[in-house]
């Protein structure tokens, strides 16, 4: 009985340790996945960086390009004859155009400067969500081409938001154009087919 007793009274195996709640998984479940988000927003923001250096690039190559080329069609061939380089078919021909891309809308030169300037605002602000090649290029495009467009609309005659810009691509039966013309149409078209193939510009993909 003594024995029985003293068996009883001291038993062999220790109290077991109180198992953790769910108080206490909860902030290590949660920590874990704040140190997840952390990770995966340090990862992601060098990527935006390079996007926005494309945007940017890709921009400042079409306005120079458009702008260059203005330079040169002004100083040697506005008021001369037109120079043919696919015979009929293609010409280099100095045109002052008052009006939107390829000539339309010539009674609304100071609209079409004010949506120049909201597209370049927009694209501005677009650009910290980029995280899309494709869209960059594309918006850098955009950006570009509104840029050199609108720098003939502030600093060309007639005066400031009213000036004519600079048209020199004459295809046969169609109207004259420029690089910035261009580059906006060619950006346009890519927005559109990302946006065909249910592409975002913060990079993700969605299907209606």
């Amino acid at each position: 009985m003594a024995e029985a007793e003293r068996i009883i009274g001291t038993p062999d195996t220790p109290d077991t340790p109180e198992t953790p709640g769910a108080a206490e998984v909860g902030p290590e479940q949660s920590d874990s996945g704040a140190t997840v988000d952390q990770a995966a927003d340090e990862a992601a923001a060098p990527r935006g960086r390079r996007r926005i250096a494309v945007l940017f690039t890709v921009a400042a190559l079409a306005y120079a390009l458009d702008l260059i080329s203005k330079l040169i069609v002004v100083a040697k061939l506005e008021h001369h004859e037109p120079i043919e380089i696919i015979g009929d078919w293609l010409k280099f021909e100095a045109i002052r155009n008052a009006g939107a891309a390829f000539g339309f809308g010539e009674a609304f030169t100071i609209i079409f400067t004010v949506i120049a300037a909201a597209v370049i605002v927009v694209i501005a602000r677009l650009a910290r969500k980029l995280y899309s090649l494709p869209w960059a290029i594309a918006l850098g495009l955009l950006l570009g081409g509104a840029l050199g467009n609108l720098t003939d609309r502030i600093f060309r005659a007639p005066g400031v938001l009213e000036g004519a810009v600079v048209d020199f691509i004459a295809p046969k039966h169609f109207a004259v154009f420029n690089l910035a013309d261009s580059a906006i149409v060619c950006g346009g078209i890519l927005i559109v087919l990302l946006s065909f193939r249910g592409l975002d510009p913060d990079g993700t993909v969605h299907k209606d």
